[in-house]
């Protein structure tokens, strides 16, 4: 997988760069600031791409609305946006489109090498993967229409998609099997009116409106 890692403090990026190499990743481009970044997402050789939320000149959302535009211009480029804080809207914005492969992760995560890592590579496959820390921030304050069509193990089951878990891991994590967590799915697609797609686009759909403000 070929990529472009965007993130403008040195010790992070160098240190990226070596966990991301180290487990099979080839890096393209390592942009530092939004113009460095926007040239090398031109790249047709580029598959996809970790960046950080903010980048110079403006320190602001300079790396999310690259994401955005690149995706805008390849539906469906796989895109981890790494940051410092939660900030769900961010999410939502990556998901927007309903597309899939993009990831929210905060930077502390990437200290736990297997959980970044295998993060990338589920983004770079389709998923869509939040950090549990936007998942449970999110999760406390909804309280409305139609999320509360949902029973508890439901809403359970929806965080944990929210995550980017596969069934078999959900299941492994709430200690069912993998034929009541189908059942949940099921249920949550239903009552959110989700019926009238594939099941991919579903979980993604799911995710959006759990996200909605």
């Amino acid at each position: 997988m070929r990529l472009v890692l965007a993130e403008d403090h040195a010790l992070l990026r160098a240190g990226m760069i070596q966990l991301l190499e180290a487990n099979g990743f080839t890096l393209l481009h390592a942009a530092v600031d939004e113009p460095s970044l926007v040239e090398a997402l031109r790249d047709p050789d580029a598959e996809a791409a970790v960046v950080d939320v903010r980048l110079p000149p403006g320190q602001s959302d300079e790396g999310l609305r690259a994401a955005i535009a690149v995706r805008t211009a390849r539906p469906g480029f796989p895109v981890m946006v790494i940051s410092q804080y939660v900030e769900h809207l961010y999410a939502r914005e990556l998901l927007a489109s309903g597309d899939g492969a993009v990831g929210y992760l905060l930077k502390d995560r990437v200290s736990d090498v297997a959980e970044f890592v295998d993060g990338v590579r589920r983004v770079a496959a389709g998923a869509t993967v939040l950090d549990p820390e936007v998942v449970a921030a999110v999760m406390a304050r909804r309280r409305d229409e139609p999320l509360d069509r949902l029973t508890q193990r439901e809403r359970e089951v929806l965080a944990l998609m929210a995550e980017g878990r596969a069934n078999a891991a959900i299941a492994t994590r709430l200690v069912v099997t993998e034929k009541a967590v189908a059942k949940h799915i099921n249920s949550i697609f239903t009552k959110l009116d989700l019926s009238a797609a594939d099941d991919d686009h579903k979980r993604v759909r799911a995710v959006l409106a759990w996200l909605r403000v």
